[in-house]
């Protein structure tokens, strides 16, 4: 699992029991708020490790400004570099935690979150869009448009109990296709997850 996770409950440290996943507090939160930081860690995550000449050429940012945000990420711990693939002409950076959990819940109760917390969730929300209309927009054949899923059910009535148990399933089936290795012909894959409560109408 690559995408961030708004969670209801924060975990007790910083570094949640499953190996990978950092929990955000406001400091790390304020350090991430970007828009384009937010899309760096995306690409590291689930491209795998780059360059800022990489990165730079995949966002239309120049080389400066990439290498800016990257020596920020790292200073605040979101990346490294990949001693394996770099060389003394180029540094290859990649990502620490394969997941990022976001207390929505405390997060909101600290007066110096809040506008990190909006910036934040407001570009996970755009690159999500642009995800889902890129896919619309393309070409994928009838086997992968066939096995593909675009779906929204208004009619569940839950009680936050039974919100919290249906985001745990479907993160664990998630999280099971994700830890198993690629097979033969086997494409990435966006997996979005989205279950929020709404207001009735009248």
């Amino acid at each position: 699992m690559t995408a961030d996770t708004p969670a209801a409950q924060p975990a007790p440290d910083q570094e949640s029991a499953r190996e990978g996943t950092r929990t955000l507090d406001t400091r790390g939160l304020r350090a991430l708020a970007h828009p384009l930081r937010i899309r760096i860690m995306d690409s590291l995550r689930g491209d795998g490790p780059a360059t800022s000449a990489v990165l730079a050429a995949r966002f239309g940012e120049s080389t400066g400004t990439l290498s800016w945000h990257l020596r920020h990420l790292a200073e605040n711990g979101f990346i490294e570099e990949d001693e394996e693939r770099g060389t003394r002409r180029e540094r290859w950076w990649r990502a620490v935690h394969k997941t990022h959990v976001l207390p929505t819940s405390e997060l909101r109760k600290d007066p110096e979150a809040r506008a990190s917390l909006d910036v934040y969730l407001g570009q996970m929300v755009q690159d999500m869009t642009e995800q889902v209309s890129a896919y619309v927009a393309g070409d994928w054949g009838e086997e992968w448009e066939g096995a593909s899923l675009l779906g929204s059910w208004n009619d569940l009535h839950l009680t936050p109990t039974a919100l919290a148990s249906l985001r745990e399933e479907l993160m664990a089936v998630v999280s099971r296709y994700a830890d198993a290795p690629p097979e033969p012909g086997a494409l990435p894959v966006t997996a979005q997850i989205q279950v929020f409560p709404r207001r009735e109408r009248p």
